[in-house]
């Protein structure tokens, strides 16, 4: 079997557009993948050209190392965002047409289940008015649909410092959200890269009474010693690396023991076997996985395989029941959170198809989405209905 080229599809949306890539093959089947950029859409598909020309076209689709290997070393440069979200699209729909080749899912590819669920949290939830009483409502529906952890960024447009108003504020809406969800339901704390090592710490402290599951991204992610002395002084799980977009970055984050739990993207740091490698070397330091998953259903399915598969996997995020939710039309098969998980399923490959009619329907945007804009919350940029 080999590749014989590939088709993109865009879907857009005001703050983020998703681009799918079917992967098509001489003997008739077709596998997808999918990623999330932020501005830089055009730059991949940009990208995915020329890799059709120098990498794809006439490779194994069978031989996803090799072609990963290729993708990232045969240009020379180093790989970054771009290229590693180019690469994780292509070989996830290579490893779903692996799957359907041979009528088994991906899970079973990667070592068989461990699990036969995973749990959700939701994100995207809180595009509403930016007060304790809406935030309480809001939170109050997410627990209403089953899902029994959530995550919110209250911080409003902070970068390095918040004042003691804005602090104050910040502490009233996660107070809402917790009371709204009661003792039971996990609270994971979103901080966005925003604050200097001082005001992630002050923070931290004050908002322990609410019993946050983990602390994400409390210092801008290029600085892993600012990240260092954070975790070495709150009591909270620390979550990173949703913007490292190869597992090589991760090394020294293992050597220094700042974090607890990471947040790969497949769709950005090479897809399902990159992460999956990576897991396993986070596992021999005690770390757990919780992949960042802001793309639509494809993308959470590839999560998934991971994550069925992989015993230090802790949660998978879940916004396409909130944010969007409309773009989850586009997907054949598209998996739902039911009381709170994703189940396991026994469907080939990805267990997804791409409808290309239905994504039709949601043109690329100019997609924007600023964290120091305010009403960034909201995702609906400015000039957008």
């Amino acid at each position: 079997m080999r590749i014989t080229g590939i088709s993109t599809h865009v879907v857009g949306t005001p703050w983020r557009n998703l681009t799918y890539v079917q992967v098509h093959t001489d003997e008739g089947l077709t596998g997808v993948g999918e990623t999330r950029m932020l501005g830089h859409t055009d730059a991949l598909l940009g990208y995915l050209r020329e890799a059709e020309a120098n990498h794809i076209a006439g490779s194994d689709p069978f031989a996803v190392e090799d072609l990963v290997r290729r993708m990232k070393y045969g240009d020379f440069g180093r790989a970054g965002e771009i290229v590693m979200s180019g690469i994780a699209v292509v070989e996830m729909a290579c490893w779903d047409i692996k799957g359907k080749a041979l009528g088994v899912p991906v899970w079973q590819l990667l070592g068989g289940k461990v699990t036969d669920r995973v749990k959700a949290y939701a994100n995207g939830w809180y595009t509403t008015e930016r007060t304790p009483e809406a935030y309480h409502e809001a939170a109050r529906s997410v627990v209403a649909r089953g899902y029994r952890a959530l995550k919110i960024d209250p911080f409003g447009t902070g970068h390095f410092e918040l004042d003691h108003e804005r602090t104050r504020y910040a502490v009233s809406l996660i107070e809402a959200v917790r009371d709204a969800i009661g003792p039971d339901t996990e609270l994971m704390l979103e901080m966005h890269g925003r604050f200097s090592p001082a005001t992630a710490i002050r923070l931290a402290r004050e908002l322990a009474p609410f019993d946050p599951a983990w602390l994400e991204e409390p210092v801008p992610p290029e600085n892993l010693k600012a990240l260092q002395k954070v975790a070495a002084k709150v009591d909270i799980p620390v979550a990173t690396g949703e913007r490292m977009h190869d597992r090589i970055e991760f090394r020294e984050l293992f050597e220094s023991q700042s974090a607890d739990i990471l947040q790969p993207d497949v769709g950005h740091i090479g897809g399902i076997w990159e992460t999956r490698k990576l897991a396993a070397a986070a596992e021999t330091h005690y770390v757990l996985l919780a992949p960042h998953n802001v793309g639509g259903s494809v993308l959470t399915a590839a999560s998934l395989q991971v994550g069925f598969s992989t015993p230090n996997f802790k949660i998978l995020e879940h916004f396409n029941d909130f944010a969007d939710a409309e773009i989850k039309t586009v997907v054949k098969g598209a998996p739902e959170v039911v009381d709170g998980y994703f189940h396991l399923s026994d469907a080939p490959g990805l267990g997804v198809e791409l409808d290309t009619d239905a994504a039709a329907e949601f043109p690329q945007q100019q997609a924007r989405f600023d964290l120091w804009a305010e009403g960034w919350e909201r995702r609906r940029p400015k000039g957008t209905k």
